[in-house]
């Protein structure tokens, strides 16, 4: 069965334009188009759509408050963020508001699809450059929290384990460099399937390899692993 795909923005020449290119792929059907948050929540719940593909800036209901809601009725739905660098202090807020994946505008046609399918079997979609924006959050969350009188050995913690510390995280098992090299790759929005060529090993393995790392992290999802991570200071993103 094709992924069926609801697009969201309040752009009819975007919205169109990605339900064309979506459209094209075999495997891929585009069930519906909103024009704003409401319109997106209505259409959600009554066409049940595998993936959205959210804007953040819309009128009437935006997108953060459109994927919370969407999450909270349908927590099988997967929700994709498009992005542009102009809003990257809102792409904390889609982490905590349950979306699954976040892309940039400028992204290719073909890496739209694979970000679509990818999404559909539960796989994070993070852009690097996305991604970087969450360790920068954590950073100014440590720094408010210093000023706010935060004890003097918090100074010898580095930022992202100061934001940590704010949700009182457990202790976690060690991970192995292998499950080092492919949590970072997991930043890169990588599928189990692009992870095993760049290091040549079998899709199984990888598949393994990030269950393995799911539960080293306790994340929910590939998503939560790398919010985790940053917050735990064990990605340093360019």
């Amino acid at each position: 069965m094709p992924v069926r795909v609801l697009v969201v923005d309040d752009q009819e020449l975007v919205r169109e334009g990605l339900a064309i290119i979506l459209d094209a792929e075999p495997d891929i059907e585009v069930v519906g188009q909103a024009a704003d948050g409401q319109e997106a929540v209505a259409l959600a719940s009554r066409l049940h759509p595998d993936v959205v593909l959210m804007d953040i800036k819309m009128p009437r209901l935006n997108g953060i408050a459109a994927t919370r809601e969407i999450k909270r009725r349908q927590p099988a739905v997967q929700i994709l963020i498009l992005t542009t660098y102009s809003e990257d202090e809102l792409v904390f807020e889609g982490i905590r508001a349950g979306a699954s994946g976040y892309l940039l505008k400028d992204i290719t046609r073909a890496e739209l699809g694979e970000a679509v399918r990818g999404a559909a079997q539960g796989e994070a979609q993070i852009d690097l450059a996305v991604a970087s924006q969450v360790l920068t959050e954590f950073q100014r969350m440590a720094d408010v929290l210093a000023r706010r009188g935060a004890p003097p050995s918090a100074s010898r913690q580095t930022a992202a384990e100061r934001a940590g510390a704010l949700d009182e995280l457990p202790p976690l098992e060690e991970l192995t460099p292998r499950e080092e090299s492919i949590l970072r790759l997991l930043t890169e929005g990588l599928t189990n399937a692009g992870i095993a060529a760049r290091l040549h090993l079998s899709e199984g393995t990888v598949k393994n390899y990030v269950s393995e790392i799911l539960a080293k992290l306790q994340a929910n999802d590939r998503t939560h692993a790398v919010v985790l991570a940053i917050r735990r200071g064990l990605l340093e993103l360019d």
